[in-house]
């Protein structure tokens, strides 16, 4: 797999792949402070405002496909500026949703900005994987994950400051209102977010653009050394590389758990009586450990650690942390679900590049069967919803603990079925 040179290339490419990450970095962790944002805009239960992280997931399974027919049409780089243009088309929906208050109008804004977000994570994730070396690959994603969750820090905190400023006082003055007050009171909390989303269609068209025109290099992953050509001789189907499905599910599995720790903590706080004005800050407390075990993944890997080891231990770390969060009183239970930014870091550095090792020419239907793995965040967060309609908040987070049992399975076993293992 090589990189196609260009003529005097201008900025690195890893800083411009690192803008892009910031973006759908920003765009992703909005949704944090949409779901309790949008509970109260259009008066949903637990159940239905956790719809928004399927909306928006769910994108990922079912473009899939459709990603890796524009990367076969446009390449990786033209792919990019596709899926950028798709997610301001995504990001536009939401002004109409916004003016008629119509959540379903919401969803669909949502799942657009996802299947922009599925060619984007089609294009750029086996990119970045590629343009190095294997071994040192997950220290580049989390270069990558650097920008992306420092994104995540600041999405939340920009979005709640306009979102859901005063927002503990407009829902004790919602419930002493009439019917026609309340609606009126209703439509001006949607209209809010009409601004910040006007914003985000202007970034999204004026980086399209960029990346159109940038000095990106194509890869070439039809392209495959001597030893793994040899590996792969007679394989006609992705579905003989046994290590990849199984890094599927781990990825289908992690994201739903990355997602839960990062979008349910914000309610979480508020039902364990936080004001939702300070509670909002939680989610970013999550992001920002994901930044810290990203910056620990930089400086260890693969200097003092492979990235199979680091998903090993963020594994365990995972299941430690999500069963003291069920038994441990309020504040130190809030706390262990944020530290799962931290568990849950290194796990989509590590998971890429064990699961598409050795694929060779098979590489981008992979890297499409990964992306589709990211729709566990269109199906965990509403199970954890469910619970908590019918348990509680604390209580719902058991649905954790498979989820990082099964990490552990891929991290210690699944990652080398079906294949001769050189760990990296």
């Amino acid at each position: 797999m090589t990189a196609t040179d260009t003529k005097k290339p201008g900025v690195n490419p890893v800083i411009i792949i690192g803008v892009l990450f910031f973006i759908f970095g920003f765009v992703t962790w909005l949704n944090g402070v949409l779901i309790p944002y949008l509970k109260i805009a259009c008066q949903l239960n637990s159940f239905e405002s956790y719809l928004v992280a399927t909306a928006f997931y769910i994108a990922y399974l079912l473009m899939a496909k459709p990603s890796a027919w524009v990367l076969k049409l446009y390449g990786f780089k033209n792919g990019m500026a596709v899926g950028l243009a798709i997610m301001a088309v995504g990001a536009l929906i939401f002004i109409p949703a916004a003016l008629t208050r119509i959540y379903p109008i919401f969803l669909l804004g949502l799942f657009v900005q996802g299947s922009g977000l599925a060619v984007l994570q089609s294009a750029s994730n086996p990119y970045i994987t590629i343009l190095g070396p294997p071994e040192s690959a997950a220290k580049r994603i989390s270069i990558m994950g650097i920008f992306n969750k420092s994104a995540g820090v600041l999405a939340p905190l920009a979005l709640g400051a306009v979102v859901l400023s005063n927002i503990d006082a407009f829902t004790t003055k919602l419930a002493t209102l009439n019917p026609a007050e309340k609606i009126a009171q209703l439509n001006e909390l949607a209209s809010r977010v009409i601004l910040p989303y006007i914003l985000i269609v202007i970034a999204l068209v004026i980086l399209a653009v960029l990346i159109y025109f940038s000095s990106l290099p194509e890869i070439d992953t039809d392209h495959e050394d001597a030893n793994v050509a040899a590996a792969n001789s007679g394989k006609t189907s992705i579905l003989q590389f046994p290590h990849l499905v199984i890094g599927v599910i781990a990825l289908f599995f992690y994201v739903g758990a990355e997602v839960i720790a990062g979008d349910t903590i914000v309610l979480y706080g508020v039902s364990k009586h936080i004001p939702l004005s300070d509670a909002r800050y939680l989610a970013s407390c999550t992001l920002t450990c994901m930044v810290i075990g990203y910056i620990a993944g930089i400086i260890f890997i693969p200097k003092f650690i492979t990235q199979q080891k680091a998903l090993v231990y963020s594994a365990v770390l995972g299941a430690i942390l999500t069963v003291v969060a069920l038994f441990a009183p309020k504040y130190v239970s809030i706390a262990c679900i944020a530290l799962l930014g931290l568990a849950n870091s290194l796990m989509w550095p590590a998971i890429w590049p064990l699961a598409l090792s050795g694929l060779g020419r098979f590489t981008k239907i992979g890297s499409s069967l990964l992306v589709m793995g990211i729709a566990g965040a269109a199906v965990f967060p509403p199970i954890y919803g469910l619970l908590v309609d019918v348990m509680n908040a604390q209580v719902a987070y058991v649905i954790l603990v498979p989820i990082y049992l099964f990490i552990l399975y891929f991290a210690t076993v699944g990652y080398k079925k079906g294949k001769h293992v050189i760990e990296v």
